[in-house]
């Protein structure tokens, strides 16, 4: 990997100057708390020296979620030949409905499952307990959906404040149906962010679903699976047709559009390609440990990274497949040169700053390079040590890095270091586009998409384009 540039008038100094005067506003206890997380790059180290995966300062507000959405709008309700069931009350379950563009095929209802499913949980439930209720609402969803092929409970944080034991009705349940009806532990209140949540479900799936199905057809030479992305506006559909074109065979995807009995039976693939390192690592080691499996991350954000991931994928197969890669990225080439030639002299020399949750802050960099945006900042919402240190090379020297950083932080970062553009989540949103600066939301896309891949990369070019140099922002008169 070529090592970054330094940014013209980003420098080591200037960064740490700026961190220490945007903290100088909290109480000593908070400063002192903050400090670690919040640093100048410095790509050359081993190790990234920002400090992660920590509770959140009380009074300083975070845009973490907790372990029922990483558990629920994460990992499983992707999937979507399963019910998945809330276990609650009625807010979270609602919330976790439709709050991604986690894109699905089939017929609502009959292949497929977008639909809210909760207990409903009230307060005779919290005193009396939800096992029976639970019980009851499994066999009239399987009842009225029976074309599902499982079940998945997902508990919130009262379940596991009175103790329900989900497990056991679980297991009962399971054979009472006889298909999937797989408990995930995942109350809201554990852990310090969502992070937990991906790990509880990626060991629900360890435990009720890997290696208790087999896939129809013979296992071949060049099976792989996806692991780790969620098809938001469709990534996973733009990745497919890539990697079949070089001549592999994708037995299954984790869990964007993804289905269960493919899931569990993904045991018995040559390879896993993971996408959010973050949220599915744990199970591609429990599938090398066990099945021998090996594993590599790939990024399909930007021409570059698309070439440096379909060569390194190539070296993990035979003299067919690396051929194979070569001419897709030569047959390519025109189509990515059209998109830089129309995009790129626009945005040269544009400045992005980024704050994201999963894979984005280090996944996307490369794409908005290939476009001639630089970009001066970046941070996870719930990364740990791993995440920042495979962050750190992606970055150029001096730039700024921060974990969980608060809304008052990234604004006076925002206000010293003024990018043209912010690329973040929903609460940042309309924080920023009223103080006049472009955004684009990167959890979901901002409602496009996909961006993965080769056709990905086009409408990403767009869509940043139309973002940033958008006429609308000579009418925005911010009121500071």
């Amino acid at each position: 990997m070529a090592e970054r540039k330094p940014i013209k008038g980003i420098t080591k100094e200037r960064v740490e100057q700026l961190i220490e005067e945007t903290l100088a506003v909290l109480p000593e206890k908070a400063k002192k708390k903050r400090e670690p997380h919040l640093g100048a790059n410095e790509p050359e180290a081993s190790t990234c020296a920002v400090k992660s995966n920590k509770k959140v300062v009380p009074g300083v507000m975070s845009q973490r979620g907790c372990a029922y959405a990483g558990a629920k709008g994460v990992v499983w309700g992707p999937i979507r030949d399963v019910i998945h069931v809330s276990h609650g009350p009625v807010g979270c379950g609602v919330y976790s409905w439709g709050t991604r563009r986690n894109l699905m095929q089939g017929i609502p209802g009959v292949t497929s499952f977008p639909i809210d499913f909760t207990s409903d949980f009230q307060e005779r439930d919290i005193v009396y307990g939800g096992d029976i209720k639970l019980e009851k609402l499994l066999r009239e969803a399987d009842g009225l959906f029976p074309l599902n092929k499982g079940l998945s409970v997902l508990s919130e944080c009262p379940v596991g404040l009175i103790g329900d034991d989900i497990n056991s009705v679980a297991k009962k349940m399971s054979k009472e149906l006889d298909k999937f009806v797989i408990p995930c532990n995942c109350e809201g209140f554990r852990g310090v962010s969502q992070s937990l949540g991906h790990h509880i479900s990626n060991d629900s799936i360890r435990d009720h679903v890997i290696g208790k199905r087999e896939f129809k057809e013979e296992a071949g030479p060049y099976d792989i699976a996806l692991i780790g992305d969620y098809n938001i506006g469709g990534d996973v559909w733009a990745a497919i047709p890539i990697l079949e074109e070089i001549g592999l065979n994708v037995k299954a995807t984790w869990t964007g559009d993804g289905e269960i009995e493919k899931i569990a039976a993904t045991n018995t693939v040559k390879l896993n390609l993971i996408h959010c390192y973050r949220s599915m690592n744990y199970m591609c080691k429990v599938m090398e440990e066990k099945w021998g499996i090996p594993w590599i991350e790939y990024n399909f954000f930007g021409p570059t990274k698309i070439e440096e991931s379909l060569r390194a994928i190539a070296e993990r197969f035979d003299a067919k497949i690396k051929k194979n890669v070569e001419k897709v990225i030569k047959k390519y080439k025109p189509k990515m040169q059209a998109v830089l030639d129309e995009y790129r002299p626009r945005l040269e020399g544009k400045t992005a700053m980024l704050f994201v949750g999963g894979l984005r802050p280090r996944h996307t960099v490369g794409a908005y390079e290939d476009l001639g945006i630089k970009i001066t900042g970046t941070g996870y919402e719930f990364a740990h040590q791993d995440d920042y240190d495979r962050t750190s090379p992606e970055m150029a020297k001096g730039t700024l890095i921060y974990d969980d950083v608060s809304e008052f932080e990234l604004e006076k970062f925002v206000e010293e270091l003024k990018p043209d553009m912010v690329g973040s989540g929903i609460k940042e949103k309309y924080v920023f586009q009223k103080a006049g600066v472009p955004f684009r939301q990167m959890h979901s896309w901002d409602y496009s998409g996909p961006y993965h891949g080769y056709d990905g990369f086009e409408i990403f070019a767009r869509d940043i384009d139309m973002a940033i140099n958008s006429p609308t922002w000579d009418l925005v008169k911010a009121p500071f």
